[in-house]
């Protein structure tokens, strides 16, 4: 139980700042808001005239200190009512937030602002918040969620479609993107005009287009933890780890957050470039053009469903075990039932 109340308490000082925030937003306030349109940047690192909006949108404002109460009332209820509902409802929360994170944008901005672009400094920190604040209720949820029995020890195999899943979840971003990127860092126009490629090596130093390359296919291959013994226990070469468990939550609340962060991105673009089809924005010569930067969409949707897959593979291998209470020390083993003794009356015979 006190592990519940430190996530309950983690989840609701999260609620109360975020709630602080918004009714300041109302009152008037600017500090830390962004009116930035993200399809259309001037001047982000002032946060695009966000300190002269007058009226505050519904979205950033009431619609917002609503989705707080709830989160409010689902905090309390996963401390006072423990079990299945509050952990489904703890589970959509994290997901909302860290949909709304879109934390796979933070891998690339991030760096970016580092290295000295324009960024918006309120944007990045409101979706900083929203992901932690998604992994808080991840952990809400697994605290309040009904204990199935304590872990097994030791190695947990894993079922075999999960390995093969694993290896497509760190084939995917190997193929379908530092490839393709590794080639534009090299000056090759690999599915791409070349006019593109130029814009793309100007905006970008060398530095840069390598991290981008290389980043994703490593973080890429900690996939393959969920399906190998590393995954479950630390190898013996992590001083102070060496040969201990592996924490579940250590493993799935990343996984869960990357599959959610590249579903989303995937589904999303795709749907946004469906409807610049329709609209007639995108013309069908200019994708098959532009065919390796179309497609990219599409790799992270795949990367993303074959990463949720292996984590559902996992949970499973390493889900808790009935283990009994009863010491085995002083149990009578049942053998074969002893046979009962009949006395039989002696017949004498004169």
């Amino acid at each position: 139980m006190p592990r519940l109340r430190w996530w309950a308490l983690a989840c609701a000082v999260f609620v109360v700042a975020e709630l602080a925030l918004r009714a300041y937003w109302i009152a008037g306030g600017r500090w830390g808001y962004t009116a930035c349109d993200r399809t259309d940047l001037i001047d982000p690192a002032s946060g695009c005239g966000a300190d002269q909006v007058e009226t505050l949108p519904l979205r950033a404002g009431w619609v917002t200190v609503g989705v707080g109460v709830v989160l409010a009332v689902l905090v309390g209820c996963a401390v006072r009512f423990p079990g299945r509902l509050p952990a489904a409802g703890s589970w959509a929360a994290s997901a909302l937030l860290l949909v709304l994170a879109f934390p796979l944008h933070l891998l690339f901005e991030i760096p970016a602002a580092l290295a000295g672009r324009p960024s918006d400094w309120r944007d990045l920190g409101t979706r900083l918040a929203l992901a932690a604040g998604g992994l808080l209720f991840a952990g809400l949820a697994d605290a309040c969620a009904p204990q199935s029995g304590e872990r097994a020890s030791g190695y947990q195999p894993v079922p075999r479609w999960t390995r093969r899943w694993a290896y497509v979840a760190a084939a995917l971003p190997v193929v379908g993107w530092a490839v393709p990127h590794g080639l534009w860092v090299l000056g090759v126009p690999f599915g791409i005009p070349r006019r593109q490629l130029a814009d793309i090596r100007q905006d970008m130093s060398t530095w840069t287009g390598l991290a981008i390359t290389v980043v994703p296919p490593l973080a890429g291959l900690l996939v393959l933890g969920l399906a190998q013994r590393w995954g479950q226990r630390f190898p013996l070469w992590v001083p102070g780890l060496r040969g201990r468990s592996v924490p579940r939550l250590l493993a799935v609340i990343p996984a869960g957050v990357v599959t959610l962060t590249l579903v989303a991105y995937g589904v999303l673009s795709v749907a946004v470039l469906a409807g610049d089809l329709i609209a007639g924005h995108t013309s069908w010569s200019g994708l098959r053009q532009e065919w390796a930067v179309a497609a990219t969409p599409l790799v992270f949707l795949g990367w993303g469903v074959a990463l949720g897959v292996t984590t559902s593979g996992y949970v499973i291998a390493t889900g808790g075990s009935d283990v009994a209470h009863e010491s085995d020390a002083g149990r009578v083993p049942h053998s074969l039932p002893e046979r009962a003794t009949v006395a039989r009356p002696s017949i004498r015979r004169g």
